[in-house]
């Protein structure tokens, strides 16, 4: 391939097959039509000697080359973007725009109604908007630009994927105010193992699993429990339990929240369960956008009060660094 003769705007054809799968959504993205697209797609087959794209159903596949290309591919051209982009000055108080996260509905309670009110007074033009996390699909939803900022348990992340520790979210066990199988027990105190392997539990999983941390933490002491439901929403648990004597396990952030407003008590889990790290994930393209920046930081600030010690370790790191 002469790199010195090919036309680069090809290149973002190839970037838009890659994000949508489909001649037809990359050539809306482009603003151009399928018949460019195809035809920008065929000039690249025969530049780059590679099929590049196989048509599998109704979507477009990467060839086994074009998956090696394909993150590089998309960092370069929007570092070529941010290049030539003149810079931009933000003020919160006139900006406008949507800004899409995705993430469970824990964050509906622990985030949203702060950011509400802080983009009110500060920002009233920017509409915040929490969407469905879709667990297998988050690093997609970054890709194709449907959410901005994505907020999950820690986990690998692609090299065009940026991230930050947010908070700790350690697990409790609820039960209903009135509950004859708890009668005696404290709030906070140790839920009786005997007693939490016994009760059937409500499990969150927006799959649909019937497996969770809690019941890895289990199998290391040779216990089991029972799961009686599932349901995708940390508020159908909440509901689940208060109108039940059925049990689960929950982030104690959110049953210190809604503990009232549900008539919940919690407890400590019987066994060890570490505590997992939640972190916000963003694609790299946006790292130096202004408006972005300004945005994800006022999240974050919001979830830092959830985790006080957390913040307060990575201030220091940042002073000693």
């Amino acid at each position: 391939m002469n790199f010195a003769t090919l036309d680069l705007n090809l290149l973002r054809v190839l970037d838009a097959l890659f994000r949508e799968g489909s001649t037809v959504r990359a050539g809306a993205r482009l603003g151009i039509s399928q018949s460019a697209v195809s035809n920008a797609l065929n000039r690249l087959r025969h530049a780059l000697n590679d099929d590049l794209l196989i048509r599998h159903g109704n979507r477009l596949v990467p060839t086994a080359y074009a998956e090696t290309i394909r993150h590089d591919l998309a960092e370069q051209l929007d570092g070529l973007a941010q290049l030539l982009q003149a810079p931009a000055t933000f003020d919160p108080a006139t900006a406008e725009g949507n800004f899409k996260i995705a993430a469970s509905d824990f964050f509906a309670e622990m985030l949203m109604p702060a950011l509400a009110d802080l983009l009110h007074g500060r920002a009233p033009g920017i509409r915040a908007q929490l969407v469905d996390l879709v667990p297998q699909n988050y690093i997609e939803s970054l890709e194709r630009s449907s959410a901005d900022l994505v907020l999950i348990p820690d986990a690998p992340l692609p090299k065009f994927v940026s991230r930050q520790d947010l908070f700790r979210s350690p697990f409790a066990a609820i039960a209903r105010q009135g509950n004859p199988h708890i009668e005696g027990l404290k709030q906070g105190d140790v839920f009786p193992l005997d007693l939490f392997c016994r009760l059937p539990h409500v499990l969150f999983s927006p799959e649909g699993n019937t497996k969770a941390m809690g019941d890895a933490a289990l199998a290391k002491v040779g216990r089991t429990r029972t799961v009686a439901i599932t349901v995708p929403v940390f508020s159908g648990v909440c509901r689940a339990v208060s109108e039940s004597d059925l049990i689960a396990l929950i982030p104690r952030q959110l049953v210190e929240r809604l503990g009232d407003h549900y008539r919940l008590s919690w407890f400590e889990p019987p066994m060890p369960i570490d505590p997992p790290l939640i972190i916000g994930a963003w694609h790299r393209r946006d790292e130096r956008t202004p408006q972005h920046r300004w945005l994800r930081s006022a999240v974050f600030s919001i979830l830092a009060k959830l985790d006080p010690d957390l913040a307060l370790a990575q201030r220091d790191g940042m002073k000693m660094s």
